[in-house]
């Protein structure tokens, strides 16, 4: 059994966490992390990691950038595992949380997503076999409350790309002030937001008189909630080090 807390408990994807826990033989919710501390489940829920009456097996954390050296420095001094699922990172913080791997086990994906994982791949194939003779642009759909933009997906999607091409492109975020044609070095990155839409990505390669899309849509936001728990119960036994959806596809 592995006993898991979840950092953010009181938001859509911890309520997803939750569900998606409920439903398993394998693991259970003990308790959460969040400012809101109301109960909606047969677990209690406290502001900070400090205050856990007990140590988890594992943390999950859907909640933001602001909770990191929170968790890590609860996670470090206990030797907790961590899947972490949420996106918006500074470089600096994903320093930091590369560092708290070499002393704890670490999950640490942009999507939590084994259909999107499945789409990196396919995208560093594509890319192997057109190489430089397609333009690439990635185009991504989120709903209207979403922060950061473009998503932490898109930018693992185009960094596996260019660490296909051996690092030989940079990223366009935004057209409208460039009067100029696009440049082969180019993986341009556009990102949508509106209504309720959970997340879509497209990696698109265009070339002369063709064009290949690869696409991914998800429909709720449970598929990132079964990758997570999924991570978790991996995560349990798991020597210190940093871990992806790698080593769950």
């Amino acid at each position: 059994m592995t006993n898991i807390v979840i950092c953010g408990a009181n938001g859509k994807m911890g309520h997803n966490i939750y569900n998606c826990a409920d439903e398993r033989d394998d693991c259970r919710v003990i308790a959460g992390i969040d400012l809101y501390t109301k109960q909606y489940a047969d677990f209690p829920i406290f502001e900070t990691p400090a205050q856990l009456p007990e140590k988890p097996d594992v943390i999950i954390d859907f909640s933001n950038p602001a909770s990191l050296d929170g968790l890590l420095d609860y996670c470090l001094s206990t030797g907790t595992p961590l899947v972490i699922g949420a996106t918006g990172y500074t470089d600096e913080q994903i320093a930091k949380i590369r560092s708290a791997a070499q002393q704890i086990p670490v999950f640490f994906t942009f999507n939590m997503s084994l259909g999107i994982n499945l789409l990196v791949e396919l995208a560093k194939k594509a890319a192997s076999v057109l190489g430089d003779s397609f333009d690439i642009e990635i185009v991504e759909k989120h709903h209207n409350q979403k922060i950061d933009a473009p998503s932490g997906t898109a930018i693992m999607l185009a960094n596996a790309v260019n660490e296909t091409l051996d690092n030989s492109k940079h990223y366009v975020y935004d057209r409208h002030s460039r009067r100029q044609k696009r440049e082969k070095s180019e993986i341009g990155m556009h990102a949508i937001r509106g209504g309720t839409i959970v997340g879509e990505h497209d990696v698109i390669f265009a070339g002369h008189d063709e064009v290949i899309t690869l696409s991914h849509s998800a429909a709720s936001k449970a598929v990132f909630a079964a990758g997570a728990v999924n991570a978790a119960v991996f995560l349990k036994d798991q020597p210190a080090g940093l871990y992806d959806m790698s080593k769950l596809v």
